[in-house]
């Protein structure tokens, strides 16, 4: 049986060719949560692009013993699924933007249904009103939303489109207070043990140690150019 998903010697370079990281090694099995850390700009955001097949690289990416380019990269990216810390502030609003990604036809071929639009768009408000996200704001434009609005609609989005089996989370709680930064948390974690979820390992990044202590099963340091897997939660 191959591994859920397989990382080997990835290295990724800038556009003036500095290096910004190499020789990544990392295996996810179904139930991880590997938490990636490191100072800001040492390539935390690059590696979880070049996961998604967002950014070009050097190496090699397996989802399940196949590559991105052999699912087809839309259909890649609904099971790889990627989070930004900060979305992209979009015109229209997010039901509009949950409207076109819920038809796109790499869902429609990862076992969606036309029939199933609906419901595709109901469960995540669902998920972002336990989240405190009033329904309202599902109808306000982007650039009306403050930060952790946007974050959780964006993390919401993310979650209960419920087709990605890995999740690619880029500070997903940074814009939170802590109450509301523990809700989220319980709930992904929560998730990632449902029977019910085809959600099976995630890649987080976060600069808090006490968020990663809370979700991390692994850890990932990256600096300078280059990166090393740690058991135990950097300090």
């Amino acid at each position: 049986m191959s591994d859920l998903f397989a990382i080997r010697d990835l290295s990724c370079t800038s556009e003036d060719g500095t290096q910004i990281f190499s020789g990544v090694e990392l295996t996810l099995a179904e139930g991880d949560v590997v938490v990636v850390q490191g100072k800001s700009g040492c390539g935390k955001t690059t590696f979880l692009k070049c996961l998604a097949h967002l950014n070009l690289y050097n190496g090699h990416i397996l989802f399940c013993g196949k590559t991105p380019k052999s699912y087809g990269i839309p259909l890649y990216r609904t099971k790889v699924a990627y989070v930004p810390q900060r979305p992209p502030l979009l015109a229209s609003t997010p039901r509009t933007f949950l409207a076109t990604a819920s038809s796109f036809k790499a869902r429609r071929r990862n076992g969606r249904k036309d029939s199933r639009l609906n419901e595709d768009m109901e469960h995540p408000v669902k998920i972002a009103s336990s989240w405190g996200i009033d329904t309202q704001l599902w109808d306000r434009e982007w650039s009306n939303l403050s930060g952790g609005e946007i974050q959780r609609i964006a993390l919401a989005i993310g979650i209960g489109l419920d087709t990605a089996e890995v999740l690619l989370l880029d500070e997903p709680t940074s814009a939170l207070d802590q109450d509301s930064c523990l809700l989220v948390e319980r709930h992904i974690l929560d998730t990632l043990k449902s029977s019910e979820s085809p959600l099976k390992a995630i890649v987080w990044i976060t600069h808090s140690p006490e968020q990663a202590g809370r979700v991390g099963t692994r850890f990932l340091q990256f600096a300078d150019g280059s990166s090393y897997e740690e058991s135990n939660p950097p300090v």
